[in-house]
């Protein structure tokens, strides 16, 4: 199209609604969501915004020849940091709609009752929407008895944070007033897959929600995304929401595995220099690499799995990690020292200060610089 043309050419309606579509190899499924998107919101201005997490399977390629078709589908592509609920939340805060709705990419949400969630928001002064499964009318279709256990036990897990009665507060399936993502930003944890309960739990007032009924869908294309690790987050989430405010749970939980460092250490110097007669020196060096290995990929894994670092990242990552945890080291002998030697306390508390300040520059520092900002 030549610049004539372009300049002709009516400007698109802005969009009342955002459909923000959260993505990790879905690129068998997004022609097909974007089809009965068209079907569902006849008559509605709307555009559906993509957030992928680079994709090996080339889903946001998928996503930006779709969009050379069609204007209203947007792309939105992330490096060096994955998770659903801190997509949704980029995915809302690109787009100018008043009104933004999530779902999965799977096609296992029912399109069709978007109209309705954005009737019940325009008409009735609701706050919140949810498709729900656990209330009349709604189901979870297929899914195995085991399944189901599990989800029912993570929603009534969900109530000891939750200040609002709602049935399925772990919907993937929603739709609200953008500003009430604002409003909840500011206290927004972004863990794991449920940021639904994160909206929930962490808008400053109570939120006026409705649950609309739906049935659970297979999933249309691809593999499932769900681990062990995705109750692992869903954990880390709710101590967020209960000792957050307190102690940041991502140092709750880098500490408990600096706890297990000190086991490794001793385990290895034991068999080192017990076992096998190598000379203290040697062992204590291998036992302290060891325990600082074994942190390191504990945390890479459990505490910064949002911002997991693998192939090469992942040996830049335990080198800088090791430095970090060197500086603290000696930071927690000089801070000890100094506790013992001229404030006149027990070696006891003079230790546990040593540590403390030490875990808090390994934590503060590692963060920034291991699993801080994504090196290209």
């Amino acid at each position: 199209m030549g610049a004539e043309a372009r300049a002709a050419a009516p400007a698109a309606a802005p969009a009342d609604l955002a459909i923000v579509v959260p993505a990790l190899n879905e690129r068998d499924n997004v022609r097909e969501l974007v089809r009965r998107l068209h079907e569902a919101l006849a008559g509605i201005a709307w555009e559906v915004v993509f957030v992928d997490d680079s994709s090996p399977d080339g889903t946001a390629e998928a996503v930006r020849a779709l969009a050379r078709e069609d204007a209203r589908v947007r792309c939105v592509q992330r490096f060096g940091r994955r998770g659903l609920s801190s997509a949704c939340i980029e995915g809302v805060l690109a787009t100018a709609a008043p009104y933004c709705a999530v779902m999965d990419a799977d096609l296992q949400h029912d399109e069709r009752l978007l109209p309705e969630m954005l009737r019940t928001l325009e008409r009735d002064g609701i706050d919140l929407v949810i498709g729900s499964r656990y209330v009349e009318g709604g189901g979870t279709g297929e899914w195995s008895g085991g399944r189901l256990a599990g989800s029912r036990a993570a929603s009534w897990l969900a109530r000891a944070v939750l200040r609002t009665d709602v049935r399925d507060p772990l919907s993937g399936f929603f739709m609200l007033r953008r500003e009430v993502l604002h409003a909840a930003l500011p206290r927004l944890s972004g863990i794991g897959f449920k940021i639904l309960l994160d909206v929930l739990t962490s808008s400053p007032g109570t939120l006026r929600t409705r649950e609309l009924p739906y049935q659970f869908r297979p999933r249309f294309a691809g593999e499932t995304k769900l681990d062990t690790l995705v109750a692992w987050e869903y954990l880390m989430l709710l101590a967020d929401k209960l000792v957050g405010r307190v102690v940041p749970v991502r140092f709750v939980l880098f500490s408990l595995i600096g706890g297990l460092g000190v086991a490794t250490h001793m385990a290895t110097l034991a068999v080192l220099f017990r076992g096998y007669g190598v000379s203290f020196a040697v062992g204590q060096a291998v036992a302290t690499y060891a325990a600082m290995t074994g942190n390191f990929l504990l945390n890479n894994w459990f505490t910064y799995r949002d911002r997991r670092l693998r192939g090469w990242r992942l040996a830049w990552g335990w080198a800088s990690f090791a430095v970090v945890c060197s500086v603290g080291a000696l930071a927690n002998v000089g801070i000890a020292s100094y506790v013992y030697n001229y404030r006149y306390v027990g070696w006891v508390p003079a230790a546990l200060a040593g540590v403390l300040i030490s875990s808090v520059w390994n934590y503060a520092a590692s963060a920034l610089f291991t699993w801080g900002t994504p090196r290209r």
